[in-house]
């Protein structure tokens, strides 16, 4: 399993709200410069971030972005699951198989599901920015 581009900068970028959490808005060109990716990608992120109700948008000439809740609050599998379409690893999980999910692998997909989803939820982004995962 292979992460997209949107799942690691995604991440990236809730990290550094978390990280500047309760210091005020970040604003976006400041946030995409310190993650290394452009305004316009992480836009994107951002908006499927706040459809998700994790992130929060100020606006006007002192705008910007910032957490919906505490960092402790706030799981790495919530993030991923919003930008990788639910963390899906294979069709039959999202019940889009053409044997109805009985086949013989099905049961192995699903309990990696969970145990990558279990794990995911475990950290929260304070964890994540303080270093104790």
């Amino acid at each position: 399993m292979k992460l997209s581009s949107k799942a690691r900068y995604g991440l990236k970028a809730m990290c550094y709200m978390a990280e500047n959490y309760g210091k005020g808005v970040v604003s976006l060109p400041t946030m995409a410069e310190s993650i290394g990716v452009s305004e316009k990608y992480l836009e994107q992120l951002i908006s499927a971030l706040r459809k998700a109700g994790l992130v929060e948008a100020t606006r006007g000439a002192n705008g910007g972005y910032f957490l919906e809740r505490s960092p402790k609050d706030i799981n790495v599998g919530e993030i991923l699951r919003v930008l990788e379409d639910g963390l899906v690893i294979v069709d039959c999980i999202a019940g889009n198989c053409d044997n109805k999910c009985m086949c013989n692998t099905y049961n192995v997909w699903n309990k990696l599901y969970k145990a990558i989803n279990n794990c995911l939820d475990e950290m929260s982004l304070d964890s994540l920015i303080n270093q104790e995962v």
